[in-house]
C-alpha cells in the first residue's frame, strides 16, 4: 500500500456528492486526480479532497487504493462507451464517429486517466488484465459500429488503432479541429475500402449500409436495410 499524504484537491465543500452518489463521485474524483497528477498523486486524502469528503469515506467504499483504481477504470470504460456511441444515428457512413471530438473535449480527464493506467500496466502486470478488458470493450464498440457497413475485421482493427491515436493526440494537444479533420479522412478511406471490396450495385449508393443503424432510447438496434 502506498503511504498516504495530504494532497490539495479542487473539489471542496461545494462539490460534495449528494446522498447515494458518494461511490460514483469518488471514482470521478480519482479519475481527475490521476489524469492531472499521475498515479503518484493518487491517495485516499487526494481523492477525498477532490470530492469534498473525508478520506475515511474513500476507505469505507473501496478498502484499498488498488480496488479504487480497478473500479474507477471500469466506470470510466462504461461511461466512455455509453456517452460516445460511434454508431451513426443517420445510418450513414459519413456520420461515423461524428461526435468523437466533442466527447473528448467535454471530459479529457476521462481519457487521460485511461492512458495513464495503460502506461502503468507496462510496469505493473497486475493491471494488464483490466487494460485488456478496457481495449476489448473499445474494439467491440468499433466493431459494432462498422458492422453496419460490412467492414472487414482487418480494417476494423486499423480503424480502432486510428481512433485510439486520435483520442490520444487530442487529449495531449487539445486540438478538436484536427480530430474532426482526421475522422473525416478516415471516413473517406472507409468509403474507398468498401467501394473496392464490394462494388456498388446498379442504382445503389456508397453510403447505403448493409445494416441500417437506428437508435431507440438508450439501446442500439440493427435492422435489415
Amino acid at each position: 500500500m502506498t503511504k498516504t499524504v495530504v494532497e490539495e484537491g479542487t473539489g471542496g465543500q461545494d462539490n460534495r456528492p449528494g446522498y447515494g452518489q458518494g461511490r460514483e463521485a469518488l471514482m470521478a474524483a480519482a479519475i481527475r486526480v490521476v489524469a492531472r497528477g499521475g498515479l503518484r498523486k493518487l491517495t485516499y486524502r487526494s481523492v477525498a479532497a477532490e470530492a469534498g469528503v473525508t478520506h475515511g469515506l474513500v476507505v469505507h467504499h473501496f478498502g484499498s487504493r488498488d480496488a479504487l483504481l480497478e473500479e474507477a477504470l471500469g466506470w470510466a470504460v462504461r461511461r466512455s462507451i455509453e456517452t460516445s456511441s460511434l454508431v451513426p444515428t443517420s445510418g450513414r457512413l459519413e456520420d461515423f464517429a461524428a461526435t468523437l471530438a466533442g466527447f473528448i473535449a467535454a471530459d479529457p480527464d476521462l481519457q487521460a486517466f485511461q492512458y495513464e493506467l495503460k502506461l502503468e500496466s507496462s510496469r505493473r502486470p497486475e493491471l494488464r488484465h483490466h487494460i485488456d478488458l478496457l481495449y476489448d470493450a473499445y474494439r467491440d464498440a468499433v466493431r459494432e459500429a462498422l458492422a453496419c457497413f460490412d467492414v472487414s475485421q482487418e480494417m476494423t482493427e486499423i480503424v480502432f488503432a486510428a481512433l485510439d491515436g486520435l483520442v490520444f493526440h487530442q487529449v495531449t494537444s487539445g486540438a478538436p479541429d484536427r480530430t474532426e479533420e482526421s475522422v473525416d479522412a478516415l471516413r473517406r478511406l472507409l468509403a474507398a475500402h468498401r467501394a473496392q471490396a464490394s462494388p456498388r450495385a446498379p442504382g445503389g449508393t456508397l453510403n447505403e449500409p448493409k445494416l441500417s443503424c437506428t437508435r431507440s432510447g438508450d439501446d442500439e438496434h440493427f435492422q435489415r436495410a
